[in-house]
């Protein structure tokens, strides 16, 4: 007998959290075939795993893929990071449903949100549908390296039914409430597998008001899971105002998984280091009591503290008149030429020095500039600690490692999840989910797409808080749970062969790089990896060492496991 692919001699880590085996791993066509000792048996294609861990592919719950596929459908840089499944349609903010008129709307609104520019989406999307099942069709034509997963989002539906009343707390009408659950049930019926909201204050549409969905009620929420019901159950996503709504998102998250399929939010152990400690045990207890009383639900969180990378990519250091300009010049040589003219060096040192870093210093940390970012937690600190330490001003500071890297050198600037230790625990905790790694979103200004590699190499290998088999776990057939995946996120007889092949001793994040690779030249920060030997989709050899090999082999997943 022969296989179309065999990868021999690898130790097996299959995704439920069992031990490691050493075993071979037989695929025909996009299922895996047999496990075992196949040493005798013949296959047209052969990876030599000797040495490496054979896992399943890893689940990704956040991404903003939307736009990005239609002009990059090997989905970078998630692709380079050992995933396999991406969802999409996160945070409320999707293409669909969408009148032809109110195209430009949405696509400026993602920009706002997301800042995916809007000439590129305008410009490298097809806008051939109206419905968000129209939109799924066009992603399946666009042929993706990955599989895909849809959410249709809250401010499409919202705007696509009320127009401009959808941007107040305005409730809709009983009629548009009736609209909006047909929408979000046709397109659970069409594939979606549910629907995300955004409640979050500083996520806003152009002219400064607040995303279509905002200020909605839980009534509206519930009507709309109800539509989603009766076409047979969907996920609710959403990301929420916990700063100043408590109370009350405490509470939608509570009533939405007694009525939702499952439930999928967005946590952290948040920006006060002091109280981080307390935030992870009151989650913990808030899960487990809300899954034991209520329903299913599941927090995903980002794998390291961050929220922009600065430094002279995209977003400056200071805000001012003479920074402004430096950034404006059009290469990251010229910003470093300039940087090294004494009185243009002068100009930003005096700016800096009144203006002071645009975020708190104590929050900002170097990357370093070696081959590899140094993401260690604080443990070299801060550019207010490193900066102090030298006597220097920490715009100097800054200025002076950036003319030492010849610009190459970002500096991550934490807004969330500043107990780092903290953090560890909070990723351990039964109801979350490692990833939110946010990829397409906030494309120059940081990319965070690395979250599985990130959380393998930092959190299992360097740290050992989490063994091997219980960290590919929680990038695989954890998450594929949440969604009600079918035949996927383990590695077994019969499951489709969503694949990786990798290095843990090797296993790494490449340094960010700033690319301009967008439609009409816009730029991004990509990133890539070290230790990936092959990642498989649906038994296609997608990367070999880190390079594509041309092959799209990606489904856009319409049928789940329903809650």
């Amino acid at each position: 007998m022969s296989h179309d692919l065999i990868i021999r001699n690898g130790t097996v880590v299959d995704g439920t959290g069992g031990p490691a085996r050493r075993a071979d791993v037989a695929v025909d066509g996009d299922r895996i075939a047999a496990i075992g000792d196949l040493g005798a048996t013949d296959a047209t294609s052969v990876i030599d795993a000797d040495g490496l861990t054979v896992s399943p592919g890893f689940v990704d719950l956040h991404t903003h893929l939307d736009a990005q596929v239609g002009w990059d459908p090997y989905m970078t840089s998630s692709s380079w990071h050992g995933v396999t499944t991406v969802v999409m349609g996160n945070c409320g903010v999707t293409f669909a449903p969408v009148a032809e008129a109110n195209r430009e709307y949405l696509a400026e609104m993602m920009e706002s949100v997301e800042d995916i520019p809007r000439e590129a989406i305008l410009g490298g999307l097809p806008w051939d549908w109206e419905t968000y099942p129209e939109y799924l069709d066009s992603v399946e034509r666009m042929r993706p390296a990955l599989n895909v997963v849809g959410l249709v989002g809250h401010c499409a539906v919202r705007y696509h039914v009320m127009g401009d009343r959808s941007l107040t707390d305005e409730a809709p009408t009983p009629e548009e409430l009736e609209r909006m659950a047909e929408i979000a049930a046709d397109a659970v019926a069409g594939g979606a597998v549910g629907y995300s909201t955004s409640r979050l204050l500083d996520h806003k549409v152009p002219d400064g008001r607040c995303v279509p969905g905002t200020y909605s009620e839980i009534d509206e929420y519930a009507a709309i899971v109800a539509g989603m019901n009766d076409a047979g159950g969907g996920l609710f996503q959403a990301v929420l105002d916990f700063d100043t709504k408590p109370g009350h998102e405490f509470a939608l998250l509570r009533a939405m998984a007694e009525q939702a399929g499952d439930v999928l939010f967005s946590g952290g152990v948040g920006s006060d280091p002091d109280r981080a400690l307390a935030a992870t045990a009151g989650w913990d207890q808030f899960l487990t009591t809300t899954r034991a009383e209520a329903g299913r639900i599941t927090s995903a969180a980002m794998t390291r503290p961050g929220g922009i990378l600065t430094g002279l990519a995209q977003v400056a250091p200071v805000r001012g008149a003479a920074w402004s300009a430096l950034m404006k010049l059009p290469t990251l040589e010229a910003r470093v030429a300039a940087l090294q003219d004494r009185a243009t060096r002068d100009e930003l040192l005096a700016e800096g020095e009144r203006k002071g870093t645009w975020y708190d210093p104590s929050y900002i940390f170097p990357l370093g500039n070696e081959e590899f970012p140094d993401y260690s937690m604080a443990a070299r600190g801060s550019v207010a600690t490193q900066a102090g330490a030298l006597g220097v001003h920490p715009v100097t500071f800054i200025v002076d490692r950036l003319i030492e890297s010849e610009g190459r050198e970002l500096f991550n600037v934490w807004f969330y999840n500043r107990n780092p230790e903290a953090l560890g625990d909070f990723l351990q905790l039964d109801g979350v989910c490692p990833g939110l790694g946010d990829a397409g979103a906030h494309a120059g200004q940081i990319c965070d797409a690395d979250a599985p590699t990130h959380y393998l190499s930092y959190w299992q290998r360097e740290r050992n808080k989490v063994s091997l088999p219980q960290a590919i776990h929680q990038l695989t057939a954890k998450p594929a749970s949440v969604l009600g995946l079918v035949d996927r996120g383990t590695l077994a007889i019969g499951q489709f062969a969503d694949l990786n092949v990798f290095d843990v001793a090797r296993l790494q994040s490449a340094y960010p790089e700033y690319v301009h690779d967008f439609p009409n030249g816009k730029g991004r920060l990509l990133v890539k990896s070290e230790g990936y030997a092959a990642t498989i989709v649906n038994g296609s050899i997608i990367t070999e060492q880190g390079e594509h090999t041309g092959a799209r082999p990606g489904a856009v997943l319409r049928e789940f496991a329903r809650g």
